[in-house]
């Protein structure tokens, strides 16, 4: 079995898609496992794809923030929606485009441009209108995310990695977009993967890699894994 550097407890928070409300319940059972089961030095990593499709991207983003404040071990990864939101308020309105036809609508309005507002715009005035919506302490949240954590045997990614290019050498790319060849190798990727981006009713237990996508924004079923050592359990809402 894989297993964490020795004295470190991870929680690792799958795909969460605007939806703060189970992102609140899911961090309240996070503090209550803590409590529970006592330990000097817990980690949180959010594994991308915080925004899109759910309602209130905005505000899982101000969560975000404040537990980045408060856990002394925090990472979060992009996820392929980041990707293409921090495009699109880098003014590309091609980016922008994309952004809204996969879940973007929902973020936009998440930051207060109302539906009848947001329907009459153009793409060139909604870009402008979304650079002045989103605050820069999110802006800055935003350029912060990372491309792939690595823990002991671990390794934390948004989608995956491609197979027979060394762990070092995988594409933002990829790590942010890939699915295929990935979900079906069976090969060593160097670590044990734990990955989100794409759904599975339940978690994806694999001899390489696990999947914790449990697609919470439409199933209402956001999972988090708890690592520590050589052992894995599971918390959901």
């Amino acid at each position: 079995m894989p297993r964490l550097p020795e004295g470190l407890r991870i929680y690792a928070v799958g795909d969460i898609h605007g939806r703060e409300d189970l992102f609140a319940e899911l961090m309240d059972k996070i503090e209550a496992d803590k409590a529970a089961r006592p330990h000097p030095n817990c980690g949180l990593i959010l594994l991308g794809d915080l925004i899109d499709r759910g309602p209130s991207s905005s505000t899982v983003i101000e969560r975000a923030i404040r537990l980045r404040r408060n856990w002394p071990v925090f990472h979060w990864l992009i996820g392929n929606h980041e990707e293409v939101f921090i495009k699109a308020l880098s003014g590309d309105l091609a980016a922008l485009k994309l952004f809204c036809r996969i879940g973007g609508e929902e973020t936009i309005l998440s930051y207060g441009i109302d539906h009848a507002t947001y329907s009459r715009m153009t793409y060139e005035e909604l870009l402008v209108t979304l650079e002045r919506a989103v605050p820069s302490v999110h802006r800055d949240f935003l350029a912060a995310g990372e491309e792939m954590v690595l823990l002991g045997d671990y390794g934390f990614v948004h989608a995956g990695l491609r197979p027979g290019v060394p762990i070092d050498s995988q594409k933002p790319s990829d790590l942010r977009w890939i699915r295929e060849p990935f979900l079906s190798a069976d090969s060593d990727f160097g670590r044990f993967i734990v990955h989100g981006h794409t759904i599975t009713q339940t978690v994806d237990e694999r001899a390489n890699r696990l999947g914790i996508d449990t697609g919470a924004y439409a199933s209402g079923i956001l999972t988090a894994v708890v690592i520590e050592n050589d052992e894995r359990r599971y918390l959901t809402t």
